[in-house]
């Protein structure tokens, strides 16, 4: 069903806003403000707190090589201080009113996000404007900095399912920006200066590209004036925001097999191939497929490898969509005799899956999950700011809850058939961390 949209993000005029949904009584409300930056509302009836986000569409894919890491570097750098905060400053801030600050950063975006109560919004966006535009990025902070981040990829790297999926990524993608780790290498880190990651930080973080979104007991004047305060001169020009990333990737070939080896008791496999990018209209049967294959205890890679089987106890699949590429995956992990047996038993389901599509059971089951895993899924300020400043800013665009319920609702077996046939027919790849020197070591059926 073909839904009535409002004008895109990048394309409402600075200084305009727009209605573009509604929860409940409550509007969704888009504003441009000079300078190009979208802010996006969406009060939440009967709650008593406020979540904040600033979205950044900067991601480990815009880095160069030298620069690898650069935008988690900065994830952790923008909260050591600014010019009218200390890191102490911020820390003592923001416990004081119970709140929660934080941060993450993807392959295509980052986010600084705030959760307070509602009476503690104007601290919120005070302090996220601070960190985001008026970091320092001292010396000092980049050289302290320089080995929490290494700490962070040896924990990564202690963790078989972690790098498992960072081997996965890299294997399907290529050396392709969305094939490195958005952790960077231990050499990209050891060599990250002062004068790298900031120059990153000043060309990167530029008001187009970036969404505030907020949700809870908010009022959308309300956040207006307060950024205004915030930003004061900042907020200058007649500048557009910048459209959604679109495109199409140039990925390298990928890889059949990649082994880690690793001293587990368990091995860990992770067999995929390249999906969809998140423009593709056929990303609700994508979902559906998705969830009815290995997203719950009724799928049927749950009821194949373990419940009648017995080979694994955790067995799942997975997608990944970015604006141009995207993975289909399925992980088992199992003991190292068994890994030859659970992969044979997984690429028979895919199979016959591609060859037979689901039944229509199983395909109101997937819809079933991904209509609970939604409306649930919003049942915090928290996920509904997400939810807002993700959309604007992969989209330009907002769907209401129930737009998406009825696309979910409109997903046919026979759309799904059609899907699981091109998808699940791509060649696989299959990553391996496990208890093995070599592929030569690997057993029969993998």
């Amino acid at each position: 069903m073909k839904q009535k949209q409002t004008r895109a993000g990048h394309l409402q005029r600075p200084g305009t806003t727009r209605v573009l949904g509604r929860n409940g009584d409550a509007a969704v409300r888009r504003t441009v403000l000079p300078g190009g930056l979208r802010v996006v509302t969406e009060p939440v009836p009967g709650v008593r707190s406020a979540s904040v986000g600033i979205w950044v569409a900067v991601g480990s894919r815009d880095e160069g090589r030298p620069q690898a890491g650069a935008a988690h570097y900065l994830e952790h750098l923008l909260f050591k201080g600014t010019a009218k905060r200390t890191a102490v400053d911020i820390a003592q801030e923001i416990d004081a009113v119970g709140g929660e600050l934080n941060a993450f950063t993807s392959k295509e975006h980052t986010c600084y996000y705030a959760h307070v109560l509602d009476r503690d919004l104007p601290l919120a966006i005070d302090m996220l404007c601070d960190v985001v535009f008026d970091a320092l990025n001292a010396k000092s902070d980049v050289d302290v900095e320089r080995s929490v981040v290494l700490e962070e990829i040896a924990m990564r790297d202690d963790d078989p399912e972690d790098l498992l999926h960072e081997l996965f990524t890299s294997a399907v993608l290529g050396d392709h920006p969305l094939g490195r780790s958005v952790l960077g290498t231990e050499d990209s880190i050891a060599n990250m200066t002062r004068a790298r990651v900031h120059g990153f930080y000043r060309r990167s973080y530029e008001m187009p590209k970036m969404v505030v979104a907020a949700a809870g007991n908010v009022d959308h004047g309300r956040v207006l004036r307060l950024l205004r305060k915030a930003l004061g001169a900042r907020l200058d020009g007649d500048v557009q925001p910048a459209p959604p990333r679109m495109g199409r990737a140039r990925l390298p070939k990928q890889q059949p097999l990649a082994l880690q080896t690793d001293d587990t008791e368990q091995a860990h496999l992770l067999m995929g191939c390249r999906g969809f990018n998140r423009h593709d209209e056929r990303r609700f049967a994508l979902g559906v497929l998705n969830a009815a294959l290995g997203g719950g205890m009724s799928s049927r890679l749950f009821q194949e490898v373990r419940e009648r089987r017995g080979l694994a106890y955790s067995v799942y699949s997975a997608t990944t969509a970015y604006s141009d590429a995207g993975t289909f995956s399925v992980y088992a992990g199992c003991t190292p005799d068994r890994l030859g047996e659970v992969a044979t038993v997984i690429r028979d389901v895919l199979a016959g899956v591609a060859a037979d599509g689901l039944t229509e059971d199983e395909v109101e089951r997937g819809r079933g999950q991904l209509r609970g895993g939604l409306v649930l899924g919003l049942e915090d300020s928290a996920s509904r700011m997400s939810r807002i400043g993700k959309t604007e800013l992969n989209y330009g665009r907002h769907f209401t809850v129930e737009q998406t319920l009825e696309r979910i609702d409109a997903v046919t077996a026979a759309e799904v058939a059609e899907l699981a046939a091109e998808l699940l027919r791509r060649p696989l790849t299959t990553t391996i961390v496990g208890p093995y020197d070599s592929p030569a070591d690997l057993p029969d059926g993998v």
